[in-house]
């Protein structure tokens, strides 16, 4: 990750999570109720759409590249129990895409929604 991680460090982590050697360890961070919808564009007006709740999100690391793809915060802000959380994508340490996500915690301490959108096609440098 780059830049300070303080103003969303749930999302923080949870990217770290993902881009480690154990990304299966974000399932563990949901909450029962989670809900996502990750709008996965690779452009060309392609995309998928991972939704629905904890099927959903082992779906969508069942098809991932783990290692490849690295996620790169560029900037964030927590209000509330919501974390905003602006970045890029990177293959290989190329930029491929650029993404945004959108979290809401829990009194537990758990993410119960999430909101990612990711495209090919716009970079935020």
């Amino acid at each position: 990750m780059t830049e300070s991680s303080a103003a969303a460090p749930f999302l923080t982590r949870w990217f770290e999570l993902l881009d480690g050697d154990e990304p299966s360890k974000i399932l563990d961070l949901i909450s029962d109720d989670f809900a996502l919808s990750i709008l996965f564009s690779t452009g060309d007006g392609n995309a998928t759409d991972f939704a629905g709740g904890r099927a959903a999100l082992v779906g969508y690391l069942e098809q991932r590249e783990k290692g490849t793809r690295t996620h790169h915060l560029l900037s964030a802000t927590t209000i509330g129990r919501d974390e905003l959380f602006l970045g890029e994508v990177r293959r290989g340490g190329v930029p491929e895409a650029g993404f945004v996500a959108a979290g809401r915690v829990n009194g537990e301490g758990r993410l119960q929604r999430l909101l990612i959108g990711r495209s090919s096609e716009i970079r935020f440098d």
